[in-house]
């Protein structure tokens, strides 16, 4: 979808360039590289295996963005794809746990703390999703009628996202049971059993199911490569292939998004003057929402624009009336 979705972009937007945030699932290096070509730069998690970062080559970066102090351990370096002929840009951060998560972009002129920040930062987008779903009734249907919809669109194959469960879950219990096996190797005491085939009799339960759950992911692994990852929506259907009108819908939530942003700005008047306006901030907005209020309304006067000193007509507004 990202191509599909770009081209519209690139229509709103003219010919200035555009950074691109995105999760794992559009990992493609073939697609950076055409992103690219588009003039549209990029910013995404690394997808796959790649090779660990050594924990002293990073360092604790701190910067202020968007009002707050954020700080991270990062480490910055090349990455090149598509047999050299794509090079971006990787920084790594480490977590407090030892995990490390990589991240690509195209953007060199970032800090790199920017960098991390803007990739880990994207959950504010779900987020903002998530509250117009809950608060402004995003998914609610305005009404049900239908239209045709394309036969052969694809969509994610029902039968491959149950087998994904399957295989995740087979994988989480061989790696169970492989550290299980390592850690009774770093305890094994070797004045008893000095030897493999010593260790191995004595720890023969973990072998066996350590044995066994490798087998089962490999045949999970097996089964899953012969189901799609995609079929076309007409194999989910069994009569003609319609779709939810989506005209109305689109207008209804420009609308709502209209009405989230006129929300937001409010909340910003509201942040210098509560303490707590990040966390409920929008909450007391909506209660001031609900509660009833009456307004005394007044009518600007203008004065002529021939005469500025022309007198003011009309009554005089009251010390407490609101002037719209």
């Amino acid at each position: 979808m990202l191509p599909v979705v770009l081209d519209e972009v690139r229509q709103l937007v003219g010919e200035r360039r555009v950074t691109v945030v995105f999760d794992r699932g559009g990992w493609s290096p073939k697609l950076f590289k055409m992103l690219l070509d588009a003039q549209f730069d990029i910013l995404t998690y690394r997808k796959g295996k790649c090779r660990r970062v050594g924990t002293r080559r990073f360092v604790r970066r701190q910067a202020r963005i968007d009002g707050k102090m954020v700080e991270y351990l990062l480490n910055d370096q090349a990455a090149r794809f598509l047999k050299g002929r794509l090079r971006l840009r990787q920084v790594t951060r480490l977590s407090d746990n030892g995990h490390q998560t990589p991240v690509l972009t195209s953007r060199w002129d970032l800090d790199d703390v920017e960098v991390a920040y803007r990739m880990f930062e994207r959950w504010r987008q779900e987020n903002f999703f998530k509250y117009l779903r809950e608060e402004f009734l995003l998914d609610a249907q305005i009404d049900f009628q239908v239209e045709p919809d394309d036969p052969t669109r694809t969509v994610p194959n029902p039968e491959r996202r149950g087998m994904d469960k399957d295989v995740q879950a087979a994988r989480a219990k061989v790696e169970r049971l492989e550290r299980a096996y390592g850690a009774a190797a770093i305890d094994n005491p070797e004045g008893r059993r000095p030897t493999m085939r010593g260790f191995k009799i004595a720890h023969g339960k973990i072998g066996r199911g350590l044995r066994a759950a490798r087998a089962r992911l490999a045949e999970l692994l097996e089964t899953r490569r012969g189901i799609p990852t995609r079929i076309e929506v007409r194999d989910r259907s069994a009569g003609a292939v319609v779709k939810l009108s989506t005209e109305r819908k689109h207008l209804t939530n420009i609308i709502k998004m209209v009405a989230y942003q006129a929300e937001s700005d409010l909340l910003s008047f509201l942040r210098p003057y509560y303490a707590r306006a990040e966390d409920e901030g929008r909450t007391l907005l909506h209660e001031l929402f609900r509660a009833t209020a009456g307004l005394e309304l007044a009518m600007a006067s203008f004065a002529s624009p021939s005469n500025h000193s022309a007198p003011r007509t009309g009554p005089s507004p009251s010390p407490n009336s609101a002037t719209y």
